[in-house]
């Protein structure tokens, strides 16, 4: 077997050089680094260790006895470490030496829709006719074979999700519970990207999948008139201000420049998110 055809597997081989820091092991004539860290105790010469192997950020052939969290056929979520326009993202799969790109023809054409630093994505190893690794990102097509069954029970959940799939009409994300969402792009709330973490609430599902929103409820939304009265608020000395719902009409026009009934719904809104309270005759600030 050509060395390039045995990066990216499990291989066996013989102990036959040691130092103090490394065991060498020799696979059909080709020789792998492997950290005496790794192991319980050190070998002897002539041993057979069976590990990882792979040509690491140096380009020096090594062995690990510590699995990579992904191989080729296993698929699990990997942490974005860089990012190289020009190249892709690196992931880190487990490999104390080299960490795995994603090439830019398995990722969006428009770079904004990348995954970020810290994002966390589902690959899986493969590896090219040179022998060289690469991450292959997790596609729909696959989320749709690990995905739970979404129905109406659901409905008005807030669901943690991530970010796997973006299309002009809108987002496709899996949720912790292993559920399919699909935010339509107008329940976004901004641009969004590959990996993102986000909280989206189900608004309904249809075809196996949830329909999800990142729009504030009706009774979470704060209007106008509330975020001038949430701003004097901020602003008034020891937060609070001589109105409330039952101020004088007159009074309230003149100081807020709005009827007494958009004031009201105004405080209601607040009250409801618990942002205000109304005391003796005065609004505060909670």
């Amino acid at each position: 077997m050509e060395l390039k055809d045995m990066y990216g597997k499990v291989m066996t081989g013989t102990v036959t050089d040691l130092n103090k820091d490394e065991a060498f092991v020799q696979i059909e004539g080709n020789t792998f680094s492997l950290e005496l860290t790794e192991l319980e105790e050190t070998p002897e010469l002539g041993d057979t260790i069976a590990g990882f192997v792979y040509e690491n950020q140096a380009h020096k052939n090594r062995m690990t006895v510590d699995l990579p969290t992904v191989m080729p056929g296993v698929w699990d979520y990997a942490e974005v470490t860089n990012i190289r326009t020009d190249l892709g993202v690196f992931v880190d799969v487990g490999l104390v030496d080299k960490d795995i790109v994603v090439s830019l023809d398995d990722l969006p054409l428009e770079h904004s829709e990348w995954p970020k630093k810290g994002d966390r994505v589902m690959v899986k190893l493969e590896v090219d006719h040179k022998g060289r690794l690469w991450g292959k990102l997790a596609d729909l097509n696959l989320y749709m074979q690990l995905v739970r069954s979404a129905n109406d029970t659901l409905k008005n959940k807030d669901e943690e999700s991530t970010v796997i799939a973006i299309r002009d009409s809108g987002t496709f994300v899996i949720t912790e519970d292993y559920y399919l969402g699909f935010i339509h792009i107008n329940e976004q709330d901004g641009p969004m990207h590959i990996g993102q973490h986000i909280k989206a609430r189900a608004i309904g599902s249809s075809h196996r999948r949830l329909n999800l929103s990142m729009r504030p409820r009706a009774f979470e939304e704060i209007t106008p008139d509330a975020q001038m009265i949430m701003a004097v608020l901020e602003h008034a000395r020891d937060g609070k201000i001589p109105y409330t719902d039952k101020s004088d009409p007159d009074d309230i026009k003149e100081y807020f420049g709005i009827s007494k009934g958009s004031f009201k719904r105004a405080l209601g809104n607040l009250m409801k998110q618990r942002k205000i309270e109304q005391k003796d005759g005065y609004t505060y600030l909670k």
